[in-house]
């Protein structure tokens, strides 16, 4: 019987962001999932118990930073790997997303091979 793929739940209120990258990471060998702001991520991350969870930083309603302190917070969720993939790359936002919790951070735009590449990173980690 074949291993179920890893489940990634992309949080990214650009929903050609989200498309574009549920596709690489379903050619990639993993499942997709998606919200499109903080509030429903932490909601389908309860609910889903995704393998990964990459989080933009800046959404409405409520933002990364924050969806993704909430995350690590919860008992539930903290063990959920999470990797901030920001446009906001200088060193702040990098160290910003260690404050909150985040297991790696990447900036956009990042290449569908590092995407994966890390993914698979965390994953091995965790």
């Amino acid at each position: 019987m074949p291993a179920v793929a890893a489940l990634v739940l992309i949080v990214d209120d650009n929903v050609d962001a989200r498309e574009m990258y549920a596709l690489y990471l379903e050619h990639a060998g993993f499942r997709a999932a998606e919200a499109g702001d903080g509030e429903t991520a932490i909601m389908m991350a309860r609910r889903d118990r995704p393998a990964v969870i990459l989080m933009d930083a800046t959404m409405p309603r409520l933002d990364g930073w924050e969806a993704a302190r909430q995350l690590k917070a919860d008992r539930e969720t903290r063990s959920i790997p999470l990797i901030m993939l920001t446009a906001h790359a200088f060193v702040e936002h990098r160290e910003r997303a260690a404050q909150v919790g985040a297991d790696a951070f990447l900036a956009k735009p990042v290449l569908p091979d590092a995407l994966a590449q890390e993914i698979r990173r965390v994953l091995a980690q965790s």
